[in-house]
């Protein structure tokens, strides 16, 4: 059989994955806080009908005699570029203006509670106070316990998240510490500052509850998406470093904001267009394969 009919399979296989992520970032384009994905190629090993030889005996040396055998997928890739901000004026919308992901704890496969990532900041409050994302999943974060008041005297560096205080992040309907009832300690609102404090209005004072912790990777693409807008670690990653906003290379919080999908539909439909004539071309190297070797059986009648 023809060497040319399985390269131009494997052409045709690989661009209906090229298809398949193409269609995907399209789906997803206007997704909170989605990160495109690209596919690259690779050559599929070479069949070496002659060596290569070097010069010698008055001759002049040989280069080898390769034919290629096709293409497969080398990557699928995840870029990571920081999308657009789309202001929504909602206090507990949140985008991070450069690098970084929000910690959020939830179930794993097994039941057991892990961390997950996440560039979707569109968080609630839940009954209990706790600020979760729309699945569910808790916020993580230093807690300031007991909370302090928010005032001139206060210190940012009083309260800084590490990777060894990760707790979730709850505003609770009374004034931790306080006693219920007591004048003052009656909750009132919340918001989330630049610096990813956590502030809650109770009676008319407003307190530190804790400050919002921000996750920076060595390898982002190797994080592994899970659905949800969530990412988890992978054996590529590293390990998360967790710090403040505007640390280890992390971007701001912007409050009233959240991350709009970084794909480019100009983009996606020239790679959709590339793909579809790249498929057209390797189907017609098959059926021009075909044609060859019926000419071949024709030969003896």
């Amino acid at each position: 059989m023809l060497r040319s009919m399985y390269s131009g399979v494997s052409g045709m296989k690989s661009l209906q994955v090229k298809m398949d992520v193409v269609s995907n970032n399209i789906a997803n384009v206007n997704t909170v806080g989605f990160k495109t994905s690209r596919v690259l190629f690779q050559d599929i090993m070479s069949q070496t009908s002659g060596s290569s030889s070097a010069a010698g005996n008055g001759l002049g040396g040989q280069n080898a005699q390769q034919v290629g055998l096709g293409v497969q997928i080398g990557s699928i890739d995840t870029v990571h570029s920081v999308g657009a901000p789309q202001t929504t004026g909602r206090e507990l919308d949140f985008y991070i203006s450069g690098a970084g992901y929000f910690v959020l704890r939830g179930a794993g496969n097994d039941g057991d509670a892990m961390n997950y990532y996440t560039r979707d900041g569109a968080f609630v409050r839940d009954a209990d106070g706790n600020i979760t994302n729309s699945g569910g999943m808790k916020v993580m974060g230093a807690v300031q316990n007991p909370p302090v008041e928010y005032n001139d005297a206060f210190e940012l560096d009083s309260i800084s998240a590490t990777a060894d205080n990760l707790t979730t992040l709850a505003v609770p309907e009374t004034l931790p510490g306080a006693a219920a009832g007591a004048e003052g300690s009656e909750y009132k609102s919340m918001g989330i500052d630049s610096n990813g404090l956590v502030l809650a209005r109770y009676g008319d004072k407003t307190y530190v509850l804790g400050r919002v912790g921000v996750a920076t990777f060595n390898n982002p693409d190797g994080l592994e998406k899970i659905g949800g807008n969530n990412y988890q670690t992978g054996s590529n990653t590293g390990d998360p470093i967790i710090g403040n906003s505007g640390e280890n290379g992390s971007g701001m919080l912007r409050s009233g904001a959240l991350e709009m999908s970084n794909v480019d539909l100009s983009s996606e439909f020239t790679e959709m267009i590339i793909a579809n004539r790249a498929y057209q071309a390797n189907s017609r190297s098959i059926t021009t394969s075909d044609e060859m070797l019926q000419e071949l059986i024709n030969l003896k009648r």
